[in-house]
Formats: structure tokens, C-alpha cells, sequence
């Protein structure tokens, strides 16, 4: 016969907050973002980006061809990692944009090889409010790509629109659940 155990209390259920980004409000001209992922480029990831986006040269995909080049092999898409750059640099400065405004500047400074690991950073350099756009804000970042050497293989002025704290477009944007999540039965 076994002893009956006591009913155990349910503990609350106590919703944290994730990261949310940062809005228009939270960035200052000077503020630096190390972005935390480092991303190693394969030969895979430089082949299918050279044939999604249809580009034909082969530097980068033809390793015969690349050996005769000054290089020696090839080359990874200089967009995947001006891309690359993009993306790693979403969790710190555009998870609240809602559009890009544009890409200048974009420099190539150093070459690109598979096997190499790619680190981000913004420096915000300009931010004003929005004339058009009362719940928004355009900030100006400078970004640049080094390689795990700390080579700097490439660099962009990008603008975007942000969202201000608090605006209609980015509150409420989690659905409400049919049922309560709870920790009886997890």
C-alpha cells in the first residue's frame, strides 16, 4: 500500500518579457552594438547564395577557374556578406524597423573566404524624428564586418525607420492563447 502523497499547489504562471529590440527612443548618436553571433561562412552557404541570386561569375563557385586568380580559390558573394552583416545586426538595432531606407557607402575592404567567421558592429551616427510618421523615428548606423583574424572585410552606412516605445504597430503583436499555459500537466 502506498502512502498518498499531498496535492501539490500550482505555482503561478508568471509571464517574462523577451528581448523586444530597441525602439527610436533607446539610440544615441555614439552608442556602439558589438552584435553577439559570430557566423562561419561555409562553401555550402556560398554556393547556394551564388545560385539563388543567378550570379554567374564564376570566382565564386568554380574552384579551378578562382586557383588561377590572384586569390588562389574562391571568393564567398560579396552580397551574402554584406547580408550576413544585415543579419546580425537585427537583434540590436532593426528588430522594431519597419523599413529599410537605404545602403550607402558599402565598401568590400578585405576578401572573403569559406571557412572564415564573420563578426558586426553599429555605431549610430545620425537619428531624427519622423516628419511624416508620428510613431517612428530614422536612425543612421555605421556597420562594419571583421573577420575572426579582426580584419574588416566590409562596411555600410545603412538608414531605417524604427518604431517609437509604445507605438499602434508593434504592441499586441502575440496572440492570445485559446487556453492558459500552466504548470499542471507540463
Amino acid at each position: 500500500m502506498s502512502e498518498q502523497q499531498p496535492a501539490a499547489t500550482a505555482a503561478p504562471v508568471t509571464r517574462r518579457d523577451g528581448w523586444q529590440g530597441r525602439f527610436y527612443e533607446d539610440f544615441e548618436i555614439g552608442d556602439l552594438y558589438q552584435h553577439p553571433l559570430g557566423r562561419t561562412v561555409s562553401e555550402a552557404d556560398n554556393t547556394w547564395f551564388t545560385l539563388l541570386t543567378m550570379n554567374t561569375n564564376q570566382m565564386h563557385f568554380n574552384a579551378e577557374y578562382a586557383a588561377k586568380s590572384e586569390f588562389g580559390r574562391p571568393l564567398v558573394v560579396s552580397t551574402f556578406t554584406v547580408a550576413i552583416a544585415v543579419g546580425q545586426s537585427v537583434t540590436d538595432i532593426t528588430q522594431n524597423a519597419f523599413a529599410n531606407l537605404g545602403w550607402d557607402d558599402i565598401r568590400m575592404t578585405h576578401p572573403v573566404f569559406a571557412g572564415d567567421t564573420l563578426f558586426s558592429e553599429s555605431l549610430v551616427i545620425e537619428k531624427r524624428e519622423s516628419g511624416s510618421r508620428p510613431g517612428a523615428g530614422i536612425v543612421t548606423v555605421r556597420t562594419r564586418t571583421l573577420n575572426q583574424d579582426g580584419k574588416e572585410v566590409c562596411s555600410f552606412r545603412r538608414t531605417f525607420y524604427v518604431y517609437k516605445r509604445g507605438a499602434a504597430e508593434v504592441s499586441d503583436t502575440f496572440p492570445q492563447a485559446e487556453t492558459a499555459l500552466s504548470l499542471e500537466g507540463a
